[in-house]
């Protein structure tokens, strides 16, 4: 019992916390991609930071210097203090901007971050314990107008994590990393935000016409394991020199070397039939190809920017191919994104290679659905105690195959795989066939 008490964690206080300096009133309009359904969820992940010995002891706690240091940047980033809200005019979703603020709470928890191996899967503390979540907690109508919502829960140790849940209709990944980048600055003494940000929404395409697809569906759907496993550089470099030698030189990133692997090694673990038809989908930021439309180039923008590039074959393919092989597979699926998205633009409705939506997010096993955060921003993300030693996106759905790159603990070369791609009988395949070097 002694020990299960040291790994809870105490509520010390929750409240609002609104722009420091009085900002503008009134709605913004979302974009077409920020309006998407899917984007109707608050994105969840824990920022784990270790104890700086060296810190003055009498200097601001990380809660006090995060909210001081939030108050301020939601004055340039003042739509994430408003509240979604919908239209009465055209019923459409919008940004009710009037500094309604942000829900911050301070927790406390009594053990030392090593006491919970650092968070590492399985959580020894529940997520729920170290995620914002107001008391009373609202009801599902009104969370779902919620945009921001932090909480600093501190360590025994000095340590101290970070909870954020951050809805996707107001930002994608690159935004929401660089809204935290600057509550960094800030809580570090900067007098101002590194970069402005820029609302922008109207860059983005509406096309005519554009087909929404059908929500995932959990009912009938298998139920998906995690599983995380740390790749060495070496391991990268291995299939990179691979790919180097069959193609007389050439390059490819340890993104595409580790998707490959991953595609291939979860197709072979699941055991489809030869002619199974599999896809593999992944986000692709699409800012530079709106550079022109895009304030100031795009510098600053925060909305939802991106494309889901599709790159299908069949089981029988991407389980024979060799690894360098599907990394062509997918760099020739790269390859498509400005054609593609401009046909999306237009409302030619032929993106995703005629799937009509290349937005959807899909249930069906057979499609394994890949995001990077590696290159995001979260990992150097600083407010005065060093970068995180790790970040941990947590997945609320596991009935939809993902597989989450993100950048392994903190001064170690290599790349960390979170999955939950497979059913529990088909796990150990998996794991077998991804620390394969064939």
């Amino acid at each position: 019992m002694a020990a299960a008490a040291a790994k809870s964690v105490e509520r010390l206080a929750q409240r609002l916390v609104a722009p420091s300096e009085p900002t503008p009133r009134g709605p913004l309009r979302l974009s077409w991609l920020d309006r998407y359904p899917t984007q109707m969820a608050l994105i969840e992940s824990l920022h784990v930071f270790k104890a700086d010995p060296a810190r003055d002891a009498l200097a601001a706690t990380p809660a006090a210097a995060i909210e001081r240091a939030l108050a301020r940047a939601l004055v340039d980033y003042y739509p994430l203090a408003g509240r979604l809200a919908v239209s009465e005019d055209d019923g459409r979703l919008h940004v009710d901007c009037r500094a309604q603020g942000v829900w911050f709470i301070e927790a406390a928890a009594p053990c030392r971050l090593e006491d919970v191996d650092y968070l590492e899967y399985p959580l020894q503390i529940p997520k729920d314990a170290l995620l914002p979540h107001p008391l009373p907690r609202p009801a599902a109508d009104e969370e779902a107008k919620l945009i921001l919502l932090v909480q600093v829960t501190a360590f025994g140790c000095g340590g101290f994590v970070v909870g954020f849940r951050f809805s996707h209709a107001v930002a994608d990944g690159p935004g929401a990393a660089q809204f935290m980048a600057a509550v960094g600055e800030l809580a570090r003494g900067a007098d101002a935000v590194p970069v402005p940000p820029s609302w922008g929404r109207d860059a983005i395409p509406d096309p005519a016409g554009a087909l929404v697809g059908a929500l995932p569906d959990p009912a009938g759907a298998k139920r998906l394991e995690y599983l995380a496993i740390d790749i060495s550089a070496d391991y990268i470099d291995h299939f990179k020199g691979r790919f180097a030698a069959a193609t007389g030189g050439g390059r490819c990133s340890a993104f595409e070397v580790l998707i490959a692997k991953a595609w291939q090694s979860r197709t072979r673990a699941a055991g489809f039939d030869a002619d199974t038809p599999v896809h593999l989908c992944f986000a692709m930021n699409a800012r530079p190809l709106l550079h022109a439309k895009l304030p100031r180039g795009g510098a600053g923008f925060y909305g939802n920017c991106y494309y889901i590039m599709r790159v299908s074959s069949t089981a029988g393919k991407v389980a024979a191919a060799s690894v360098t092989d599907v990394v062509k597979m997918i760099r020739e699926g790269k390859k498509r994104l400005p054609s593609e998205f401009a046909r999306w633009a237009a409302g030619e409705e032929a993106g995703g290679g005629g799937a009509g939506d290349p937005y959807q997010i899909t249930s069906d096993y057979r499609t394994l659905l890949v995001s990077d955060w590696t290159r995001l921003g979260f990992a150097e993300v600083d407010y005065g105690w060093g970068p995180p030693a790790h970040v941990v996106p947590l997945t609320n759905l596991d009935y939809i195959a993902t597989c989450i790159l993100v950048k392994p603990w903190a001064h170690k070369p290599g790349a960390r795989l979170i999955t939950q791609c497979v059913t529990p009988d088909r796990v150990t395949a998996f794991h077998d066939g991804m620390v394969e070097l064939s």
